[in-house]
């Protein structure tokens, strides 16, 4: 069959080309979803007064373009919550917990629109995602445990 005469053929790959980047949109989707809970959870988790930022504000990085930026603030007040409630609880940690590798992370996020070089730094960036996720994580569990 002749597709160049047929209007609907045309269509009809535009909506599966429309569903397909629908479907691969959610399944990104998800593992942010789940990352800023973590995120939502640790800081949730520091009191009140030690917070640098409320908890729900991380949700704002689910804006595009507006999360390249965001991500910095959100990992600089993380770092500055935790370690206040890290230190109003005696509990031994770097001053700034996780500041160090969440702005690499931050930084080689920005550096992945770069041509070329781009296609490493995105990679960089999310094993970088992928170990402060985990990191934060831990801290939010110590905070967790009764004995921090």
């Amino acid at each position: 069959m002749d597709t160049t005469s047929n209007p609907f053929a045309h269509g009809a790959a535009a909506a599966g080309i429309l569903v397909g980047a629908f479907i691969v949109f959610a399944i990104m989707l998800v593992p942010a979803i789940f990352y800023l809970l973590t995120l939502q959870k640790a800081l949730n988790r520091c009191a009140p007064e030690n917070r640098a930022m409320a908890p729900g504000m991380v949700w704002l990085m689910l804006i595009p373009l507006f999360n390249i930026v965001w991500h910095f603030f959100v990992v600089i007040n993380i770092a500055k919550s935790l370690g206040a409630e890290f230190q109003k609880r005696g509990v031994s940690e770097e001053a700034e917990p996780g500041k160090k590798l969440g702005l690499i992370m931050c930084i080689l996020a920005c550096c992945g629109i770069i041509p070329l070089l781009g296609m490493l730094c995105s990679l960089g960036a999310l094993v970088c995602v992928i170990l402060y996720w985990v990191k934060i994580a831990g801290f939010s569990a110590k905070l967790a445990s009764p004995a921090a």
